[in-house]
């Protein structure tokens, strides 16, 4: 008869403990941004089951860069810098494969659920952004069947293409002045003026995300 009641007591304990910890879930603040496909992304601990190619062509064309301090009658999109960025990652690298250059597209992706945080003000805010950043990006690269974390020599090729656009962006379209530039993104890539023209006109939301999505699509094969 004791062992019943302590049986009880044990379920009872049980009960009490579950419905503590789904009273401090439910009070706790949402993580989670639900997506346009139905997807809940959980920011703390993101799921690559959770991620769609749909989500983030869409969110990407309608994050602006520079805050939409840029000339034009769009905003100058992430989904947009990141083809840039591709393009000019294939010139300094035109043997890199198509794991290479999907990363390349896929550098800024995580902004697709975080925004475009300005450069000054991610040091201002410090590490945790930059944590949150990193655990989405890696979410991603999984989803899209690339390592969880670049290679030091792939890194490299990306952040002087993304510098290389950053130049580009900032002296064709944000107001920089060409010494003003250099000293924040280094010198001037070597883009044609066919390229100048094909990316560094704003285009409409609908245009960067239906190029985005197909240049992603393409290389991921899906």
């Amino acid at each position: 008869m004791r062992r019943a009641r302590s049986s009880g007591h044990t379920a009872v304990a049980d009960t009490a403990q579950r419905a503590k910890r789904a009273t401090r879930l439910a009070s706790a603040p949402r993580a989670w941004q639900r997506m346009l496909s139905g997807r809940r992304l959980d920011l703390l601990d993101p799921s690559p089951l959770d991620i769609e190619l749909e989500d983030i062509a869409h969110g990407l064309a309608r994050v602006a860069r520079w805050n939409g301090q840029t000339k034009g009658a769009h905003i100058f999109s992430v989904a947009q810098h990141c083809l840039l960025v591709e393009a000019l990652a294939r010139l300094r690298a035109p043997r890199l494969d198509r794991g290479g250059r999907l990363a390349v597209l896929l550098h800024d992706a995580p902004e697709y659920v975080i925004g475009d945080m300005i450069s000054p003000f991610k040091a201002v805010i410090g590490g945790d952004y930059k944590a949150v950043e990193l655990r989405l990006l890696s979410a991603i690269h999984r989803r899209f069947g690339l390592p969880a974390e670049a290679s030091a020599e792939l890194k490299a090729l990306i952040k002087a293409a993304d510098s290389g656009a950053a130049y580009l962006e900032a002296t064709r379209l944000a107001g920089f002045d060409p010494g003003e530039a250099r000293r924040f993104f280094g010198r001037p890539p070597a883009a044609s003026a066919t390229m100048e023209r094909d990316f560094l006109k704003p285009w409409p939301a609908e245009t960067a995300e239906a190029r985005y999505f197909e240049r992603i699509k393409k290389l991921a094969g899906v």
